[in-house]
């Protein structure tokens, strides 16, 4: 057998060097890095991309968000237990189904919401007294009322009878804003301070007669009455959105009440339905003038 001439050993060791460097890089980088190279310019839609947006325009953005519930007060990681099992035995047993309705009642703390007398019975199945000859309302009246008006996060409610701010704190966990009613002064005020310390953001409140409704704030998509009242206040029907949901206690402070749904269609047309038999505190204001009046 012939003997390779040295020069040519050169050659093919140099091929083979050659080919494995090549190889190399095709492991390294990808064979799409070893084609010709691809520009790209920015779009004008790039500006768009909140990867590229300004501090500026992150503040502005953030702060045209609705302002949603704190929930970093002390009293909301206090007796969730008791919560749990409120729900389950008091409120889904009777069919009370929907899933934000039943994680707004898991969450709010209701014993932040009652009288120190009454902190042992905050989670029992019945309402309590709060002053002023009021009442917080029974944890299954409260969802099942809260679940009627069908909120969702864009709802803005209206609330006529703020009391202890329980049931305003339970539909600011699923609504957008929350306007809150009361005509008892000195139950406007610890409301409102109470919302603030437990950083209700998206609920305002103020002292007043709940019969006028809250004209600055107008349509609602939602109007909740958590006080007896022998007739439908007409300046609420008419701060009610079409497509949008009144419910309310109808009937006498000494006699039979309804807890009566009101619906207000894209047309205007009003209709009611009677739910179930309750108990309230009535209302009063004009909403009782209005009864005892003559023309009755």
């Amino acid at each position: 057998m012939a003997e390779e001439h040295p020069t040519a050993r050169k050659k093919k060791w140099l091929v083979a060097v050659s080919f494995l460097a090549v190889f190399a890089l095709v492991i390294v980088f990808g064979p799409g890095r070893l084609v010709r190279p691809r520009f790209s310019f920015a779009s004008q839609d790039d500006k768009a991309d909140p990867n590229n947006a300004t501090e500026q325009e992150l503040k502005k953005s953030a702060e045209n968000k609705p302002p949603r519930p704190l929930h970093t007060h002390r009293s909301f990681s206090e007796r969730i237990h008791q919560r749990q099992m409120m729900v389950a035995r008091q409120i889904r047993a009777r069919d009370v189904q929907d899933a934000n309705v039943l994680a707004a009642m898991r969450t709010v703390p209701r014993h932040a919401f009652v009288r120190g007398r009454d902190l042992r019975r905050a989670y029992y199945d019945h309402p309590l007294a709060i002053g002023y000859g009021q009442t917080i309302s029974q944890p299954y009246i409260v969802a099942y009322m809260t679940e009627s008006l069908k909120l969702d996060p864009n709802s803005t409610v209206l609330e006529v009878g703020t009391g202890s701010a329980y049931q305003a704190a339970v539909c600011a966990e699923i609504a957008r804003e929350v306007y809150t009613i009361e005509i008892i002064e000195e139950l406007a005020a610890s409301a409102k301070s109470r919302l603030k310390e437990l950083g209700y953001t998206n609920v305002f409140a103020r002292a007043g007669d709940g019969y006028y409704g809250w004209k600055q704030k107008v349509p609602f998509d939602a109007i909740i009455i958590t006080a007896a009242a022998p007739l439908v206040p007409p300046p609420l029907i008419e701060q009610l959105k079409p497509g949008g949901r009144m419910i309310l206690p109808l009937g006498s402070p000494y006699g039979a009440q309804t807890l009566v749904l009101i619906t207000k269609d894209d047309k205007g047309k009003i209709r009611s339905k009677s739910l179930l038999p309750v108990r309230f505190v009535p209302m009063i204001g004009h909403v009782t003038k209005a009864d005892q009046s003559p023309e009755k």
